[in-house]
């Protein structure tokens, strides 16, 4: 009995843990991740503000990052994470590994959503005397906000993935207790509750971006 309630207390610790750094990730990375996607659109050729060496190297940057897996990414910035923020280790090191594995995978995302808004709409914009900056915030962000939250929810998922393996620089969440209290002490049901509660957190996600992307589609 006292076994069940110590998980029930750690389970309830991990979920906290897991939401803290899947909202600190994807709101800090989810912004950075717009910025670096928007930036990809419109400096492409023929985009709002073409300029092939900004977009040239940022993909380059982009292409560099993005595959790398996230647990060897999080071994790798806590060198970084040790020098700017005094640790490697923890949940403020999960937070910067997070941020940093989530911003530009979002990028591409943002990027190839905005391609699918129609190029006349924003060409229209700038006919009527808009600046480009106009365009971008008024038009082209609108435009493409339904499937970008549907990007955004992709996202959502990928960073509760993330949020799995920060255990391996002393983060805490769902993926540490199932290590700690599952694996590592050889009780299956501890690791499958914890995965059954990562599956009900993406479940409620998923449906909350759904739901906002129809409401977004119908108007």
């Amino acid at each position: 009995m006292d076994r069940v309630l110590e998980l029930r207390s750690e389970l309830l610790t991990a979920l906290w843990e897991t939401l803290y750094l899947v909202a600190g990730g994807l709101t800090i990375g989810g912004l950075l991740g717009l910025v670096i996607g928007t930036t990809l659109y419109v400096t492409r050729a023929g985009g709002i503000a073409p300029n092939r060496v900004v977009n040239v190297l940022l993909n380059v940057v982009v292409n560099t990052f993005r595959p790398i897996p996230f647990i060897l990414l999080a071994v790798g910035l806590q060198p970084i994470a040790r020098a700017v923020v005094g640790t490697g280790i923890g949940n403020t090191m999960a937070i910067i590994a997070v941020v940093f594995g989530a911003a530009f995978g979002i990028g591409r995302i943002v990027e190839q959503n905005l391609v699918s808004v129609p190029p006349g709409v924003l060409e229209a914009a700038r006919a009527m005397g808009a600046s480009r900056t106009r365009v971008v915030l008024t038009v082209l962000l609108p435009e493409a906000f339904g499937p970008l939250i549907l990007g955004y929810a992709f996202a959502f998922v990928a960073v509760v993935d993330m949020t799995a393996v920060v255990g391996t620089v002393g983060g805490g969440g769902l993926g540490n207790f199932a290590l700690t209290y599952g694996y590592r002490q050889f009780d299956p049901w501890v690791t499958w509750t914890a995965i059954a509660v990562v599956v009900v957190l993406v479940q409620l996600g998923q449906f909350a971006a759904n739901a906002a992307a129809r409401k977004v589609l119908r108007r």
